[in-house]
């Protein structure tokens, strides 16, 4: 039986779950749940945070969720409950430097206007998450950060209408496509090739970790 924190749109989930596993999917969107729950899946909105399940997981797997909430100690905790005593805990996630290209655009556009802002995303170093797994109890088993560099299907505007709402809301609409122009200007240099092809600067950690049989 696995939580999928964080499943968005129920890929992944849907994958687990044709592997066998009783799979149960969260996330915070309530479009995201309504397109898990096209695909036949147990899936409920829920915030990350606030974990309602008590002992009743083998394993709670997230993948690119985790940067996104940013209160990790919650969310371990959460986690922590949800698991059965020797289940696992395994997921990947962006880590410290993850976007650091797009994010220093970004924010150097939004001073240019007189906008101050900082980053929405937690986005740590290996050794500070494992500290934090430690101190909830978990036995980590492996942790690792890696560059993950990520190929995007059209510029890097695509990217930003996406993802960075946290910092393109801090603007009046009617200035927001001519902010994303701009940063979209200032990273061409730097994030795409002469072939017109654009890659996102991705950084990820990738863990593994125990809640002890004896907990």
């Amino acid at each position: 039986r696995v939580l999928d924190l964080g499943c968005g749109d129920g890929t992944l989930a849907l994958k687990l779950s044709g592997m066998g596993c009783d799979v149960v999917g969260v996330d915070s969107s309530p479009e995201m749940i309504e397109a898990a729950k096209s695909l036949g899946l147990d899936a409920s909105v829920c915030d990350g945070h606030e974990l309602p399940f008590s002992c009743e997981f083998d394993a709670v797997f997230s993948n690119a969720a985790l940067h996104w909430m940013t209160q990790p100690e919650a969310v371990i905790a959460g986690v922590w409950n949800a698991l059965k005593p020797g289940g696992r805990f395994v997921g990947e996630f962006g880590g410290k430097g993850n976007v650091a290209t797009i994010v220093e655009a970004i924010e150097q556009e939004l001073a240019a206007r007189g906008v101050q802002a900082t980053s929405p995303w937690f986005f740590p170093a290996p050794e500070q998450y494992e500290e934090l797994l430690n101190e909830a109890g978990f036995d980590v088993r492996d942790i690792t950060l890696f560059p993950r560099p990520t190929p995007l299907p059209g510029d890097v505007g695509g990217w930003l209408r996406t993802f960075a709402q946290p910092y393109t809301s801090l603007l009046p609409e009617s200035e927001r496509e001519e902010f994303i122009a701009a940063v979209v200007e200032q990273l061409k240099p730097k994030l795409c090739d002469g072939q017109n092809n654009w890659t996102a600067d991705y950084v990820r950690i990738r863990f593994a970790a125990l809640k002890p049989e004896d907990r």
